[in-house]
């Protein structure tokens, strides 16, 4: 079993940036898919960002590509998501997750613990 647990949300102004810390549970932290989704309100949960592999791959949703910034220490089975030039649009609720297989999914059907989540609000 792997627990995440969210940290590093708040309110911030349009061009703002966020930290958000994911710290998780498990011995093999290593080998999983980390991944971060985020739901707005009336909104599916959609994908942000992973990373996997040995060399930490990455892949971005076309919304937040050259704006994120994924990460991960596996020495202190935490992840990252470096998040510049908000905008109101980002308001979400932001969430972790992990991927047991190490896949690179951008399901969240395919993910297989999550966190409680981290509410991020970007004022215009």
């Amino acid at each position: 079993q792997v627990q995440l647990v969210e940290s590093g949300g708040g309110l911030v102004q349009s061009g703002g940036s966020l930290r958000l810390s994911c710290a998780a549970s498990g011995r093999t932290f290593s080998s999983y898919t980390m991944g971060w989704f985020r739901q707005a309100p009336g909104k599916e949960r959609e994908f942000v960002a992973n990373i996997r592999g040995s060399l930490g791959w990455t892949s971005y949703a076309d919304s937040v590509k050259g704006r994120f910034t994924i990460s991960r220490d596996n020495a202190k089975s935490t992840v990252v998501l470096q998040m510049n030039s908000l905008k109101p649009e980002d308001t979400a609720v932001y969430y972790c997750a992990a991927d047991q297989y190490g896949r690179n999914q951008y399901s969240r059907t395919q993910y297989d613990y999550w966190g409680q989540g981290t509410q991020v609000t970007v004022s215009s």
